[in-house]
């Protein structure tokens, strides 16, 4: 579960403020024009950056001033940020044990969760030896190894291809119903990949101007959205 009550962020002059709830295991998707603060919002919820007013709960718990590796939080960006010079294994590693000093059991579970995202046999590969996609896939591996129940996801399939991009979204679709987990992801994308989601935030101008299935978003009475749609404004 995610509430964010009256929260209040300022950068520079462009002042934001959101105010939401977010049932836990519920699918999210969050659109809009470039720097409307689409990222900043995740950023709140993960602890990147903190706000200066408002309260963030989290599973029930204020995590308003909480440091980022202490939330019940995973989050994967559109640079997967994946180490060059270590194995796929060494690198989800990364997410539970950054000493890299692992057990057995330890071993056992990242060559699970490989397996999970499509990637058995994997494990002693360099970034370098694989595709885009794959590359994302292991970042994905490397937040579900940490088991913690919300996943943020910030653009991170926007570079794939159409097709590639469908195939993670369905993966990531699929791994939110079998860990249960609850997911916000932010997309510039506004097509049928919104069908993987129970709800939809358009964000604009640091506010969430819509909070409703996507599918009604193709009735849009509000000028942005129609615009984000490249469709005619609603007027009734």
């Amino acid at each position: 579960m995610i509430e964010l009550n009256q929260i209040n962020y300022q950068y520079d002059d462009f002042k934001m403020h959101f105010n939401m709830q977010i049932a836990a295991q519920e699918k999210v998707v969050i659109v809009g024009p470039s720097g409307a603060g689409k990222s900043t919002l995740l950023s709140l919820i993960a602890g990147f950056i903190f706000p200066s007013s408002g309260q963030i709960i989290l599973n029930n718990q204020n995590m308003t001033q909480t440091l980022p590796g202490k939330r019940p939080v995973s989050m994967l960006f559109q640079n997967n940020n994946l180490f060059d010079h270590l194995t796929v294994e060494q690198n989800i590693a990364l997410g539970i044990k950054p000493s890299l000093k692992l057990t057995t059991f330890e071993k056992q579970n990242i060559t699970d969760m490989l397996a999970k995202v499509g990637l058995s046999g994997f494990n002693e590969r360099y970034p370098n030896q694989l595709s885009g996609g794959q590359r994302q896939r292991v970042a994905l591996a490397r937040c579900l190894i940490q088991h913690r129940p919300i996943l943020l996801l910030d653009e991170p399939f926007s570079a794939l291809d159409q097709a590639l991009r469908f195939e993670m979204l369905a993966l990531v679709n699929h791994i939110c119903d079998e860990f249960d987990l609850t997911l916000l992801m932010v997309s510039h994308y506004l097509d049928e990949s919104l069908d993987n989601f129970s709800r939809c935030l358009v964000v604009d101008n640091g506010k969430i101007i819509f909070n409703n299935p996507p599918w009604q978003l193709h009735e849009p009475k509000n000028k942005i959205i129609a615009q984000l749609l490249g469709l005619p404004l609603n007027k009734n």
